[in-house]
């Protein structure tokens, strides 16, 4: 199976990224790394449909394409790709959707990893992102990386995550945070207490300290979640006094404004933590059962990550198997959280 491909005759590349908001953002690596090794050619990403929205106004893509769970209408988007008549198609998911709308955009070279299910599909099969960069531990971005890597495309510098935030969403939060009285001036804290699994999820009240303490280090909190995580907002307003406003019903690309306007970011590992990254605003993310090697956030700012050593770690996080109750997040202290905030505020 040949390695080769000449890249001096690839006109079109795409790119398959199907799940969540942190594996959207974990995939702009690659995409800068093929964007400056391939100018003019059309690269264009399919991305599942209510996250599609992350990548607002990112120039180094020229398409994003996005995809249901219907299935007539996976259907048509196969249709479609096959007709772009791709050079060079990138399974940066591994799940046996991506993989069949790989094949099936009838790519020439198509790029994947050895223990995909139907590796038989793909004709450039990377045995393991450890193998690719020589060593036993890898992050979600270098795994994606060395995929671009093993066909050709200089990744040897690992660059970071990156996002834009367009002039609307931009001036769309300046126009709220107006309308919530917070000025310019102020120093923004954002906060996001939600996360995918109980076992991801940090205390309310422990937010509720830590919003008092930003309060007190001169910080506007702002929290924000989903539509369907009010419920944490409205729980976080009854046990402080503590002034704050508290958005659910923000976009994507708002929140990806208004956390490029925040001066910190402060919440669980999720989605909303790598968009923070990625707009170069200083982290401090919380971890609980997930695996911080790989999940970490991707990027030159300063940032921090807070957890409790356990020796069932990493899990699924689905449920607790060892505790009942998720003791790794439930574990970690206010103490150490403010210890890190204060490290990316000095």
């Amino acid at each position: 199976m040949s390695k080769k491909i000449n890249w001096q005759k690839v006109r079109k590349i795409l790119i398959v990224r199907l799940r969540s908001i942190g594996d959207t953002v974990l995939s702009t690596p690659s995409i800068l790394a093929l964007r400056r090794h391939l100018p003019d050619a059309q690269i264009d990403i399919l991305l599942e449909d209510w996250v599609a929205p992350v990548l607002d106004g990112f120039e180094a893509v020229d398409n994003v394409i996005s995809v249901s769970k219907d299935t007539k209408e996976r259907i048509k988007i196969a249709q479609k790709l096959r007709k772009e008549n791709y050079d060079v198609a990138f399974n940066l998911h591994g799940g046996t959707t991506a993989t069949l709308l790989i094949r099936a955009s009838g790519a020439k070279h198509r790029v994947g990893y050895k223990n995909y299910q139907y590796s038989f599909l793909y004709n450039h099969l990377l045995s393991s992102a450890s193998d690719f960069w020589q060593q036993k531990k890898t992050h979600s971005a270098e795994q994606q990386l060395a995929l671009l890597g093993f066909v050709g495309i200089p990744v040897e510098d690992k660059p970071k995550t990156q996002l834009t935030v367009t002039k609307e969403k931009e001036a769309k939060i300046e126009t709220l945070l107006n309308e919530n009285d917070v000025e310019k001036k102020n120093k923004i804290a954002l906060i996001h207490p939600a996360a995918a699994f109980e076992s991801k999820q940090w205390a309310t009240e422990n937010f509720v300290e830590i919003i008092n303490y930003l309060d007190s280090r001169s910080f506007f909190p702002i929290v924000v979640t989903a539509p369907n995580e009010k419920d944490i907002i409205n729980e976080i307003s009854e046990k402080t006094s503590t002034f704050f406003h508290g958005f659910s019903d923000l976009s994507l690309p708002e929140v990806t404004a208004l956390a490029r306007r925040a001066d910190i970011f402060i919440g669980n590992d999720s989605g909303i933590a790598h968009i923070a990254a990625a707009v170069q605003t200083p982290t401090v993310v919380i971890f609980g059962s997930s695996n911080r090697e790989h999940w970490r956030p991707w990027t030159d700012a300063p940032h921090e990550i807070v957890y409790e050593e356990f020796p069932c770690q990493p899990c699924a996080g689905y449920v607790c198997k060892e505790f009942g109750k998720p003791k790794c997040i439930l574990s970690v202290k206010t103490e150490s959280v403010i210890e890190k905030i204060e490290r990316v505020i000095t």
